[in-house]
């Protein structure tokens, strides 16, 4: 329990660059795309993978992590 409260606080404070973010939103995308069920409520209306994959990654929702090099 502990531990995933401090995942939780660690993805909320982990800033992603653009780079990252267009990876992860287009993994995302094809998931869908390719039939992967969404992972929240989408509105109505919102057709396109894309759209879906950036209300998800708004909402924090994607299980995509980002590995990072220290260098």
């Amino acid at each position: 329990m502990v531990s995933l409260l401090i995942y939780k606080i660690w993805c909320i404070n982990l800033k992603y660059t653009r780079f990252e973010k267009a990876r992860i939103v287009g993994a995302r995308a094809l998931q869908i795309s390719m039939g992967a069920p969404t992972l929240m409520k989408i509105p109505k209306g919102v057709i396109s993978p894309i759209d879906i994959a950036m209300i998800e990654f708004n909402e924090n929702a994607i299980p995509i992590t980002v590995k990072r090099l220290e260098q």
